[in-house]
């Protein structure tokens, strides 16, 4: 009798820890987190094309007030999801889950033409070390504030959308408070987790060098697009499927 519970209870236990293994894959839930100058109504096509494919999407929407409201709206919504999540940022968006991606939840990384910082760093600091082909912001009256110049913003941010989008996208940009730029970064999550980068190879705002660069030193996974800034809205269906490849693979 005892010879048969040995291995009924080692069968048991196999099953067991394939079973968590399989779990542990099964991620569902991605969370984005957007740039500056815009908000996550860009991200819809993307988000769509990620839920027809089964995924749970949510779009966190920062105030772009302060680096740290924007962690903390991250981290609210990183609270709200049910299991296992894949944090995606996009422009100093992937300054945000670099220290958000600390989240408990948070399994993998996808930086999307987004800077990822080291310890440290600041957003002022790592654009100016290889500057980006525009020069195109601008400041505020009160000096608090910085923006895009809505004359330029089609060249310089989203090139590659049709002309009337680019130019919606150019009146209802998001300012962003100074104060973002020059916040300096923490230890990056994307030392202990694994992650993913989309280098957009005709970005005016960030350097294609300096996407590569950065995401070498993370030792991402790298996926080069040829698209503009706002490579997630004139790219979608490519985003989308560098996305669903790392939600598959970061939970292994």
């Amino acid at each position: 009798m005892r010879r048969r519970i040995i291995p009924t209870l080692a069968l048991a236990f196999a099953t067991s820890v394939v079973a968590f293994a399989a779990q542990a894959a099964d991620i569902k839930n991605i969370v984005i987190v957007h740039g500056a100058f815009a908000d996550g109504s860009g991200w819809r096509q993307a988000s769509d094309i990620l839920e027809r494919r089964g995924f749970n999407v949510t779009v966190v929407q920062e105030p772009l007030t302060s680096f740290a409201a924007d962690v903390a709206a991250t981290n609210r919504v990183l609270d709200l999801q049910d299991g296992p999540t894949l944090l995606v940022g996009h422009s100093y968006g992937g300054m945000v889950i670099s220290e958000a991606g600390h989240h408990q939840k948070v399994e993998g990384l996808v930086y999307v033409a987004a800077f990822q910082p080291d310890k440290g760093e600041d957003l002022a600091t790592l654009a100016g070390s290889k500057p980006p082909a525009a020069m195109s912001i601008k400041e505020t009256t009160d000096g608090k504030y910085l923006y895009l110049d809505p004359t330029a913003f089609a060249a310089d941010f989203a090139a590659d959308l049709p002309e009337a989008e680019a130019a919606f996208a150019a009146k209802s940009q998001v300012f962003a408070a100074k104060g973002v730029f020059t916040a300096k970064s923490g230890d990056p999550a994307w030392r202990t987790k694994k992650s993913w980068a989309v280098v957009a190879t005709e970005d005016r705002a960030i350097n294609p060098d300096l996407e590569r660069s950065m995401a070498k030193r993370a030792g991402s996974q790298v996926s080069e697009i040829k698209a503009s800034h706002a490579v997630f809205a004139s790219q979608a269906e490519k985003v989308a499927k560098i996305i669903e490849t790392a939600a598959e693979d970061a939970g292994k």
